[in-house]
């Protein structure tokens, strides 16, 4: 049995997991703007000299206006609105808690799927998702015992272990993601995959030209230019991430379908926990890795 798209979806966590922590230390120094601009016109300038050896051509000349507009559609919203707000919850609330979030990305998936492709929810499906909100309320929720004022006794209540403005930048990401994905494999079809990646960060470029223009960062722009430390980390976030990464996904629903895909894909809140731990030095305690693993599990059941 041929298993290529399942090893692709399983080569995209990995390639997700690399990128996300380049990524978050690049963005702390240099600002998640200026990160998903930079990191866009990298890898366009990769996907240009790749395609140029694998298809003879530099750029996707041979692609249909059809194609064009539904993958145009699928860059902006995936990569300009998505990417935008997961790159700054990487910055509030770390790589590691957002990708978590990110496993939302597959439930809101089969949602657009619903409208857009035609695809329909089965109880299965329901219980998936019921099972991945319970890992995720696990890891971003905690007890707090706070004492009220005027009260002699203390109050137990329920709050977030971390920002609420970085949950629901998460949020965002995972269905920018999510949309962008389906779009993306209207919009494809059989045509090559990396050429379709080339066309949606194309489109990820003019997006984030047009807010640097409008925002008035280019100076700030020019500064993560010349911040070498960070221009190393943009480089190697970009090659993992909108070349490989993309690329690959777009492989991996090609030659499989898109909930298994979508699910292996899932992998990376517990792929990036030992990273984490190595490189970040962070902390996680048992009910954050017993989060992650129940919400990897429930994305599982989700596409059952």
């Amino acid at each position: 049995m041929n298993y290529f798209g399942e090893i692709a979806a399983l080569l995209t966590a990995v390639f997700w997991t690399v990128t996300s922590m380049a990524f978050e230390s690049a963005g702390k120094k240099v600002g998640s703007l200026s990160v998903n601009l930079i990191r866009l016109v990298i890898a366009f300038g990769i996907y240009a000299v790749y395609t140029q050896i694998s298809r003879g051509m530099w750029f996707p000349f041979d692609a249909g206006l059809e194609r064009w507009l539904w993958l145009a559609l699928s860059g902006l919203i995936g990569f300009v609105i998505g990417d935008l707000l997961l790159f700054q919850a990487f910055v509030v609330i770390g790589a590691r808690v957002s990708m978590l979030i990110m496993a939302l990305a597959p439930p809101f998936t089969a949602f657009i799927s619903y409208f857009i492709l035609g695809e329909v929810l089965s109880p299965m499906n329901w219980i998936g998702m019921a099972i991945t909100l319970t890992g995720i309320s696990l890891v971003i929720l905690k007890r707090d015992n706070k004492a009220i004022e005027g009260e002699e006794k203390i109050r137990k209540r329920l709050t977030s272990a971390y920002p609420i403005s970085g949950i629901f930048l998460a949020l965002g990401g995972a269905l920018g993601q999510a949309t962008g994905l389906v779009l993306s494999k209207k919009g494809m079809g059989d045509y090559d995959a990396f050429a379709a990646s080339q066309i949606r960060v194309l489109t990820g470029i003019v997006g984030f030209g047009l807010m640097v223009l409008f925002m008035g960062r280019f100076r700030r722009l020019l500064s993560a230019v010349k911040d070498l430390s960070a221009m190393k980390r943009i480089t190697l976030g970009s090659v993992f991430g909108p070349f490989l990464g993309v690329s690959f996904s777009l492989l991996s629903i090609q030659h499989t379908k898109a909930g298994i895909a979508a699910t292996i894909m899932a992998i990376v809140p517990v792929l990036i926990i030992p990273p984490a731990i190595l490189i970040f030095k962070e902390r996680v305690n048992k009910k954050e890795i017993i989060g992650a693993v129940i919400t990897v599990i429930g994305v599982g059941l989700f596409f059952l």
